[in-house]
C-alpha cells in the first residue's frame, strides 16, 4: 500500500500523453526556458504542471491529491493529513489561525521559530512565553516542562492553547505527553512545531508529538527526508480539538492558489521512502550515525548528547571543539575542505544526517580530519557564551494590534535597554528570535547579541547594531 506514490504517478501518466500544453506556466512543459538553464530545468518542468483534468487541486481534493494525503495520514497514524508548499511556515501560520481567536491568551514556547511569532501577531494573539530548559554543554534551549506550564496557567488562567516547538533545531526533544494530558484536561489544545521530526513515524527514532496526542502537527518534509525545499506536511491528530473546516479555510488564505505539483510529487514520494525503511535499514542508518560520532570523537571533537530526560535524533550530531574554538570557526574550517554544517552558533557545529547509508562516509571523514588539522594549529581562544537564559514565564508589553498604533524610532543596541523592541532580532539560523517584537530589551539579550555579530553570526532585523524600538511619550522619533 504505502508503495504506491498516486500523484506522482498521475503526473507521470500525464507527462507521458505528450500534451501540448495551451495553459500556465509559462514554460510550457519545458519547451520554453532559458538555454543556461536547459540541463537543469527540462525534466523537472515537465512535471510542473496546473490543475489540470486527473490532476486534481490541493485546495479541494478529491483524487490523486486526496489519496497521497490520505497515505500520508494512515503512515503518521493523524486523522488527517494536509502538503503544505510554502515549508512548515504555511503551516504554523495556518495552525494559529484555525486554533485561536483575536485576543485569546495563548501559552507559546519562548525557542520558538520567527514563523510562530509571526502568526501570532497576524492572528492578533497574546503571547504567554514559556522559558525552556537550557542545555549546560551546548547553551542552547531545549524543551518546556510541565511545571513550567502549570505556573503560566496559574497566572494567566484564561489561556485558550499552547504552541511547543519539539524537537528543537539541534534534534533534542522530552516526552510531552503529561503536558498535552495536563492541556487535555482544560480541553485546550495543543499544537506542535515539529519541522525538525518529519521522520519521526519510523522506529527507531524519538517519539512525534502526535503521537503523545497533539492536535495539530507540522513537519518540514524537506529537512529530513527526500522533498523538496518548502514541501511539508500539517497533521490532524486523532480526536483533535481543532475543527477541519477552520484548518482547511486557513491553508488556503495562506497556501498559494498555484502549488507546486513538483514539491507536491516529492511530498508523495518522502511519504513512500519513508514508510517502505525496515528494520536493518534503521539500523544501518543509526549504525552510519554512531560510526561518525566516534570518528568526530578520535578527531578531537566533543559531541554534544541529550541531558538527562530528552532524546536525541540520530541525524542530527551537535560537536564542539574541545580546543575552546568558536562554532563560527569550526564552520569556516569545515567549509573550507567542502564540508557545509547545517548552522553553527558561539559553541557548536550542527550536522544533518541523511535518513539512509550514505556512500559518501569517506569524504565526510577525510573533510573532517583535514578541519582538525586546521583547528588544532590554531592558538588558544576562550568560550563565548551564546544565550542568556529565557524567563521561565514573560509576556508582551502590549497586544499586538496596539502596537499597530505606536510610532517607533531607531536606537543603537547598546543604548537600548529597557526599551520595548518594535522588531525581532533573529540569528539565522536557527531563526530562533533573540529578542521579539513587543519584548523588552534587557542587558543579557544585548550582551549576546554583540558576541553573537563579534562571531559573524548572520541576523534577520537589526540593521547593523541599531534596533527599532517603541517610542515613549513626549520622546520625538
Amino acid at each position: 500500500m504505502f508503495e504506491q506514490t498516486p500523484l506522482f504517478q498521475a503526473l507521470i501518466a500525464h507527462s507521458q500523453k505528450n500534451p501540448i500544453s495551451m495553459h500556465v506556466p509559462g514554460h510550457k512543459n519545458g519547451s520554453l526556458l532559458n538555454e543556461a538553464g536547459w540541463d537543469y530545468f527540462k525534466r523537472i518542468s515537465e512535471l510542473d504542471v496546473t490543475e489540470l483534468t486527473g490532476l486534481d487541486d490541493l485546495h479541494d481534493a478529491e483524487s490523486c491529491i486526496k489519496e497521497a494525503q490520505d497515505l500520508t495520514a494512515r503512515l503518521y497514524g493523524a486523522d488527517r493529513s494536509y502538503f503544505l508548499v510554502g515549508g512548515s511556515t504555511a503551516g504554523n501560520l495556518a495552525m494559529i489561525l484555525a486554533a485561536f481567536r483575536r485576543g485569546d491568551h495563548v501559552m507559546v514556547q519562548r525557542n520558538c521559530h520567527k514563523s510562530v511569532l509571526n502568526g501570532l501577531e497576524l492572528a492578533g494573539i497574546r503571547p504567554v512565553f514559556l522559558g525552556p530548559e537550557i542545555h549546560e554543554k551546548g547553551g542552547f534551549a531545549l524543551g518546556i516542562t510541565l511545571s513550567t506550564v502549570e505556573r503560566a496557567m496559574e497566572q494567566y488562567p484564561d489561556v485558550k492553547g499552547l504552541i511547543v516547538t519539539s524537537p528543537n533545531y539541534y534534534g533534542m526533544s522530552r516526552d510531552l505527553t503529561d503536558v498535552v494530558a495536563y492541556m487535555h484536561h482544560h480541553q485546550l489544545p495543543v499544537i506542535a512545531d515539529e519541522a525538525h521530526g518529519a521522520h519521526y513515524a519510523a522506529d527507531g527514532f524519538p517519539l512525534s508529538v502526535l503521537a503523545m496526542g497533539a492536535d495539530a502537527v507540522v513537519q518540514s518534509a524537506h529537512k529530513t527526508l527526500p522533498a523538496m525545499t518548502m514541501g511539508a506536511y500539517l497533521h490532524v491528530g486523532k480526536g483533535s480539538l481543532l475543527q477541519q473546516r477552520k484548518i482547511e479555510h486557513a491553508l488556503q488564505s495562506i497556501q498559494s492558489s498555484s502549488p507546486s505539483y513538483p514539491i507536491m510529487a516529492s511530498l508523495d514520494l518522502s511519504r513512500s521512502y519513508l514508510a517502505q525503511l525496515d528494520k536493518s535499514d534503521i539500523e544501518e542508518i543509526i549504525k552510519q550515525s554512531n560510526d561518525l560520532k566516534q570518528h568526530l570523537t578520535q578527531r578531537g571533537f566533543l559531541v554534544i548528547e541529550p541531558p538527562i530526560g530528552y532524546e536525541a535524533d540520530h541525524l542530527k550530531i551537535t560537536i564542539q571543539a574541545k580546543r575552546e574554538y568558536s562554532g563560527y570557526e569550526m564552520q569556516a574550517a569545515f567549509e573550507n575542505h567542502g564540508l557545509y554544517p547545517e548552522l553553527a552558533d558561539s559553541l557548536n557545529v550542527l550536522f544533518v544526517l541523511p535518513l539512509g547509508v550514505s556512500h559518501e562516509t569517506m569524504r565526510w571523514k577525510a573533510a573532517i580530519d583535514k578541519a582538525a588539522a586546521e583547528l588544532n594549529s590554531r592558538e588558544y581562544r576562550q568560550k563565548r557564551n551564546k544565550y542568556a537564559p529565557f524567563p521561565e514565564v514573560s509576556s508582551l508589553f502590549c497586544s499586538y494590534d496596539d502596537m499597530w498604533s505606536k510610532e517607533t524610532r531607531k536606537l543603537e543596541l547598546k543604548q537600548a535597554e529597557g526599551r520595548i523592541a518594535a522588531e525581532m532580532v533573529i540569528p539565522y539560523p536557527p531563526g530562533i528570535p533573540l529578542m521579539a517584537k513587543g519584548e523588552r530589551i534587557t542587558k543579557e539579550m544585548i550582551d549576546s547579541f554583540y558576541k553573537l555579530q563579534q562571531n559573524s553570526a548572520r541576523f534577520q532585523g537589526s540593521a547593523g547594531s541599531e534596533i527599532g524600538v517603541f517610542t515613549e511619550e513626549g520622546e520625538q522619533q
